[in-house]
């Protein structure tokens, strides 16, 4: 009984007039995304040292182990709260962590998870240093929510 008040002209005005509303609400998301974005990440902080360390955490493949912003593996700690964690807010000293923490891997501690030995040099190690500093100041809503990664 209920189908005789559903033709085939009203199914295709709903189909028409969705699929219309959908493609409009999408372009208005799309278009408010790319008005807000500019103000939460950051690209103004973009240095080439930043770009410098974004070259090296891909080179070395680090998201193969680590996640970042919640992407990546989750064999090894989140690093983008990484500066909060060990930095304090200051460069110089998250830094100096991050020369001493790459100098010392592996550990060689017997069942624990080894880092590798990646051999860079302390201005990459800086350059990875400023590309957490600069994943950290993104504004992304708390995310991860877990301050130890």
């Amino acid at each position: 009984m209920a189908t005789e008040f559903f033709n085939k002209g009203m199914a295709r005005n709903i189909y028409y007039g969705g699929s219309f509303f959908f493609i409009l609400l999408l372009l208005g998301l799309t278009f408010d995304t790319m008005l807000v974005l500019p103000e939460r990440d950051n690209r103004h902080l973009i240095t080439e040292s930043v770009v410098e360390g974004k070259h090296l955490w891909e080179a070395n493949n680090c998201v193969g182990c680590h996640s970042i912003m919640g992407e990546g593996a989750y064999y090894a700690p989140e690093l983008m709260n990484v500066f909060d964690r060990y930095g304090n807010g200051d460069e110089e000293i998250f830094k100096g962590f991050m020369r001493g923490w790459m100098a010392a891997q592996p550990l060689n501690v017997p069942g624990r998870r080894q880092m590798p030995q990646f051999n860079l040099t302390d201005e990459q190690v800086d350059a990875l240093s400023d590309f957490l500093i600069w994943t950290s100041r993104i504004k992304n809503n708390n995310w991860p929510p877990n301050i130890q990664g």
